[in-house]
């Protein structure tokens, strides 16, 4: 017998509602981009914020007919990360539907941070929801984060994570983002970049310097603006700019498990990258995403509302499911 269970997440960028099955491990997401203006580099809150409460209906609407009826629990992500203090308006929205939904159909609500929410997805989609019961460390790489983390389950068994390195300032998808812009790609410039930085012959990244498994990526956005100011080709700065990303990744990675010498996940966005996936896999074994639950989604949600409902998935290897 199926066991459904509901997650939302509506993230700064994407709208996003998913149904999971603890029984079998299959899901359906059902998520959309928000609208950006060309040539903007983002939305304010306030403007997220309305188009999620526009939207999310219609995601919601997209799940399998009839699966409502067969829901155990609901789950959405509150707030960015699982500590205190962490808070963004934008998930207002699909905390509201998620209360709404769970009090009509008389099944328990649960929460989780979006953080939490990418860890999940991101250890489903590698065939690995066991690791989730034990130490690893992980990337999240998105639009808004960089962070390496060292993951421990918590008393509530979610995945609590601890920052041991990343960047200090500005995330790596953002300067993606905004290298993107500056080349005249739309955004999310992720992967358009990465097509335009595969027509680029090899190039030197920046030798960003890298401390403890921490450093700073602000430097690297003058960097990119010198060269487009100098007339470079587009696809090299394309690829210098993502090189100089995965330079970074890579050395933060070897230092932390110098001292952490634990299995490596890789969620957000950023990490879709083909080259960051094979650099970082090669190296350290990294786990990954597939494309589909690499960047926002609500997967992670309903996988977190099956685990807080008691389904112990973190106990059994997903081989065996």
């Amino acid at each position: 017998m199926s066991r459904w269970y509901l997650g939302v997440d509506t993230s700064n960028y994407r709208t996003s509602a998913a149904v999971f099955d603890a029984q079998t491990g299959l899901f359906h997401n059902s998520g959309r981009l928000l609208d950006v203006p060309d040539g903007k580099l983002g939305l304010r809150q306030s403007e997220a914020l309305f188009q999620h409460t526009q939207r999310l209906h219609e995601q919601i609407a997209a799940l399998p007919s009839g699966v409502g009826r067969q829901l155990r629990a609901v789950c959405v992500s509150t707030r960015p990360r699982a500590v205190e203090g962490s808070y963004m308006p934008c998930f207002l929205a699909g905390e509201s539907v998620a209360r709404s939904a769970a009090l009509l159909l008389d099944v328990p609500l649960y929460t989780a941070s979006h953080q939490q929410g990418h860890l999940a997805a991101a250890a489903l989609s590698a065939g690995r929801l066991d690791l989730l019961g034990q130490p690893l460390l992980a990337w999240h790489l998105s639009g808004g984060t960089t962070e390496l983390l060292r993951v421990a389950p918590g008393a509530d068994g979610l995945p609590q994570a601890a920052i041991v390195g990343g960047s200090t300032d500005i995330s790596a998808g953002q300067l993606i983002d905004r290298t993107g812009v500056l080349l005249g790609l739309a955004f999310p410039a992720g992967g358009a970049l990465e097509a335009l930085a595969e027509k680029a012959q090899a190039v030197k990244p920046f030798p960003v310097k890298v401390q403890d498994g921490f450093f700073s990526l602000s430097g690297m956005q003058n960097q990119v603006e010198a060269r487009f100011r100098a007339g470079q080709a587009p696809a090299e700065i394309a690829r210098f700019a993502l090189e100089t990303v995965l330079y970074a990744v890579e050395r933060a990675t070897e230092q932390v498990r110098a001292t952490h010498a634990l299995p490596v996940l890789c969620a957000g966005g950023v990490m879709g990258n083909r080259r960051i996936q094979t650099a970082l896999g090669q190296r350290f074994q990294a786990l990954f995403a597939a494309p589909a639950l690499s960047g926002d989604n609500a997967v992670g949600a309903a996988i977190l509302a099956a685990q807080q409902n008691g389904e112990c998935l973190w106990q059994v290897p997903a081989s065996t499911r």
